[in-house]
C-alpha cells in the first residue's frame, strides 16, 4: 500500500495494512545523512538529500520539507541570527505595530527571501520519492506569523491595546501562509502542516483561539484544499485537549498531540469526532531513553487506537536533531510490526 493511500486511509478511519508512522523529522535527516546541521539550512539541494536519506534508512511513510521557522519572517525583512550547530532564531522582527498591514502584500515565494529554496526542495522530495511517500510542507500559522513579524511582546500588546489592528496583522500572516503553502503544493507537496505553536491555549484562551485564530486557520485549509492538498493538518503545541474539538470544524483532518497531553482527556473530549491524530511521545525521549523504552511506549500507543482508529504513529513535536537513530527506527519498526488489517 503506497503511503500516501495508508495515510488517507487512516484519516477516513478505514482499514488499512498497518498504522501510518510520521515522526516529525526535519535537522535530525542531516545526521542520518553524515551531514552537519550547517550543511542542512544553507541548501536545498543538501537538506532535500538529507531528507530522502532518511527517508530510505527508516522506511518512513512521509518526509518534510522543513528548514528552519523563520523563512516566513525572513523573506519579509526580519533579522536571522545565526549560530553554527542550532537553528537559527528572528532577532529583530521585520515590522512594527503600527506598520498599516492592510496595505501590505504577502512576499513572493518564487523570489523572497529563501522561500524559494523551500520550494525547490519540495520539488527534489517529490522526485525523489515519487508515489511511495508523502511530501508535508511547513508554514507559520496565523498567531506564530503575528507573533514574529511584530515580536511576542509587542503582538500581546497589539491584540490589547489596539485590537482592530492586530486582526490586520492576522489577516496578513495569515495570506502570506496560503501564498507560501500554496506554492509548496503547486511544487509537489501532499499536505501543507499548518504549524501555529503561539496559538497554544497557554498563551490564546479557547475562546479567543475560537474567534481570531479558527477563522483564518480555516480559510488556511479551504485554500490548500482547493490547491490540492491531500488533507489538511493543524499542529499546535501545549495542552490542546479543549481545542482539538474544534480542528474538523476548521477544515482540518489531522491534529497533533504534544506530548503533555492526556490521551484519555482528549478522547473524551472529541467523542464522535472524526479528526485523525499523530502523536505523542515525548521528543526529547528520542534523546535520552533507549530503543526498548521507545518500542513500548509506541505499542502502547498503538494498542491505546486499535478499536478508534485514525491515528498516525509519531513524536508529540519535532524529533531533536541529536536524536539517537536506533531510538527513531524503533517507533517505525513498531509501526510496520503492528499486526495488518486492523484499524
Amino acid at each position: 500500500m503506497l503511503a500516501i493511500e495508508r495515510l488517507q486511509r487512516t484519516i477516513l478511519r478505514q482499514s488499512c495494512d498497518r498504522p501510518p508512522v510520521i515522526p516529525q523529522i526535519f535537522a535530525h535527516a542531516a545526521k542520518v545523512a553524515g551531514k552537519s546541521m550547517d550543511d542542512y539550512l544553507a541548501s536545498a539541494a543538501t537538506a532535500a538529500e538529507c531528507q530522502l536519506a532518511a527517508w530510505r534508512h527508516y522506511g518512513l511513510d512521509a518526509i518534510f520539507a522543513v528548514l528552519d521557522l523563520t523563512i516566513e519572517a525572513e523573506s519579509l525583512g526580519g533579522t536571522v541570527i545565526r549560530h553554527p550547530g542550532i537553528y537559527p532564531a528572528i532577532s529583530d522582527p521585520p515590522f512594527t505595530p503600527d506598520r498599516d498591514f492592510t496595505r501590505l502584500a504577502p512576499p513572493d515565494p518564487a523570489t523572497a527571501g529563501r522561500m524559494p529554496a523551500v520550494v525547490e526542495m519540495v520539488a527534489r522530495m517529490r522526485a525523489g520519492v515519487g508515489d511511495a511517500a508523502a511530501v508535508i510542507g511547513l508554514v507559520q500559522g496565523p498567531m506564530t506569523g503575528a507573533v514574529q513579524f511584530v515580536g511576542m511582546q509587542r503582538a500581546l500588546f497589539l491584540a490589547i491595546d489596539e485590537p482592530d489592528r492586530f486582526v490586520h496583522l492576522l489577516d496578513y500572516a495569515t495570506e502570506v501562509a496560503r501564498s507560501f503553502g500554496s506554492a509548496q503544493l503547486a511544487a509537489g507537496a501532499d499536505i501543507v502542516l499548518v504549524f501555529d505553536p503561539a496559538a497554544s491555549p497557554e498563551i490564546v484562551p479557547a475562546g479567543l483561539f475560537r474567534e481570531l485564530v479558527g477563522p483564518r486557520v480555516a480559510h488556511l485549509a479551504a485554500s490548500f484544499k482547493q490547491a490540492g492538498a491531500k488533507a489538511n493538518w493543524l499542529h499546535i503545541a501545549g495542552q490542546t485537549a479543549a481545542i482539538l474539538p474544534l480542528y474538523s470544524s476548521f477544515g482540518f483532518d489531522i491534529g497533533n498531540v504534544d506530548y503533555c497531553v492526556d490521551l484519555d482527556t482528549v478522547l473524551e473530549t472529541l467523542g464522535e469526532d472524526s479528526l485523525c491524530l499523530d502523536g505523542n511521545i515525548k521528543p526529547l525521549s528520542f534523546v535520552t531513553d533507549s530503543a526498548d523504552s521507545i518500542r513500548q511506549t509506541a505499542d502502547a500507543l498503538l494498542a491505546r487506537f486499535d478499536g478508534r482508529g485514525g491515528f498516525i504513529l509519531s513524536s508529540g513535536c519535532e524529533i531533536p536533531p541529536e536524536a539517537e537513530e536506533a531510538n527513531v527506527a524503533a517507533l517505525v519498526t513498531a509501526a510496520q510490526d503492528w499486526k495488518k488489517g486492523r484499524r
